[in-house]
């Protein structure tokens, strides 16, 4: 791919997200990327170049592609000139397809930061195997969603013994908010319920297994942790499927690996509070006047201000066991969903474009595409992974 004329375009610049992974690429990027902005309105893909070009002047002339979500033979240009493709088009179960489609067919990887199981499941079911025969790395929820997760997993079983069954729990702390974009996301992937379980069945009886090793998400209950000193509460995203299928993939993991999910508070009321309002989120994402009222008060497009994202942080605590061995790791940094989303997906493409990755194609979880070249990328970006006792 090495003739193409541009090692990264970035689909969806336009949007919040995408303005600020644009900005970290045109900070952190290396000097020989060849690297275009894609969105559907030049206007708008005029301003980010303009933004950009403040922080590097090289860039006032960078390429720009005028191009919608939904035109095929685009979209099947843009990614066959090309070698990784970076969405930040969502919601993705309405608008990703495509691009994911397109990348398929030619070959060229692709990333992105979807937090959606259901698309994430129908992608697979509809372009794995083009992506397996073309040499595509077709490579989802290359942000918060799920890369803290699957590489704090990644690293936590390589302080264990690879022989041995390995039970482990993740638990999310942060005081980060959201986006509109990501709230509508949320709601539509609630509103949603019936059509994902469906595509997890359909995928789950489809999709080979190990021979001879077993990896599951197994579904926690609300407790308190003695180790960690939380209450802590089941968390129902994609990220425990993530983790589980890094598990199944790679013999690291043991030959039984057991992942449970949490989101950790200090005290009960915070954690019974935090499953009430999901449970009333749920309920109001079925009726479609509720929900569109919702969705009328938090517009897409805009996300917490800069000084908010400089106050916020996560921590992802680790407890695993195997052996008779117990091991206390924790991915920690900045505001998550935006401040360090940008950063993990422009790493991840990055990684992708320059990096001599494990080889691989079709469609595959960031731990087994990239693993610890990535992981390597993103403590020199600044994100912590440690041992906090073993």
């Amino acid at each position: 791919m090495a003739d193409r004329d541009h090692d990264i375009v970035l689909f969806g610049a336009t949007g919040f997200t995408g303005g600020l992974t644009a900005e970290y690429l045109a900070r952190h990027a290396p000097a020989r990327l060849r690297w275009a902005l894609a969105g559907r309105n030049r206007v708008k893909l005029e301003a980010v170049r303009e933004r950009l070009a403040g922080i590097d002047p090289r860039l006032e002339a960078m390429d720009l592609i005028v191009v919608d979500a939904t035109d095929v033979p685009a979209l099947a240009d843009v990614a066959a000139r090309t070698r990784v493709v970076i969405s930040t088009v969502g919601p993705y179960v309405q608008h990703g397809e495509p691009i994911v489609a397109a990348c398929a067919e030619a070959g060229t990887d692709y990333v992105d930061l979807t937090g959606e199981p259901e698309f994430v499941d129908r992608m697979w079911l509809a372009h794995h195997r083009t992506a397996v025969a073309s040499g595509a790395r077709l490579v989802h929820s290359c942000g918060f969603d799920s890369i803290p997760h699957d590489l704090g997993a990644f690293f936590t079983v390589h302080q264990l013994p690879a022989d041995q069954p390995i039970t482990m729990r993740g638990v999310v702390r942060s005081n980060a908010t959201f986006s509109g974009g990501t709230f509508h996301s949320a709601l539509g992937a609630m509103e949603r319920a019936r059509q994902m379980k469906a595509a997890f069945a359909e995928r789950r009886r489809k999709e080979d297994r190990p021979e001879g090793r077993s990896s599951r998400a197994v579904a926690g209950k609300p407790h308190r942790d003695k180790l960690l000193g939380y209450w802590l509460l089941p968390l129902p995203t994609i990220d425990p499927q993530v983790v589980q299928r890094s598990g199944a993939a790679l013999a690291a993991y043991g030959p039984r690996f057991r992942y449970s999910h949490f989101a950790g508070t200090k005290t009960l009321r915070y954690a019974a509070g935090g499953a009430a309002g999901v449970t009333a989120l749920a309920a109001a994402a079925q009726v479609g006047p509720v929900r569109n009222f919702l969705k009328g008060k938090v517009k897409q497009g805009e996300g917490p201000s800069e000084s908010r994202r400089r106050a916020s942080w996560f921590t992802v605590d680790f407890v695993a066991e195997a052996g008779g061995k117990t091991v206390h790791t924790r991915v920690s940094g900045g505001d998550p969903g935006y401040t360090e989303t940008s950063k993990m997906l422009a790493e991840s493409a990055l990684c992708l474009a320059f990096d001599s990755t494990p080889e691989t194609a079709g469609q595959v979880t960031p731990a087994v595409a990239m693993g610890d070249l990535l992981l390597e990328r993103l403590r020199k970006a600044g994100m912590g992974f440690d041992v906090i006792d073993a």
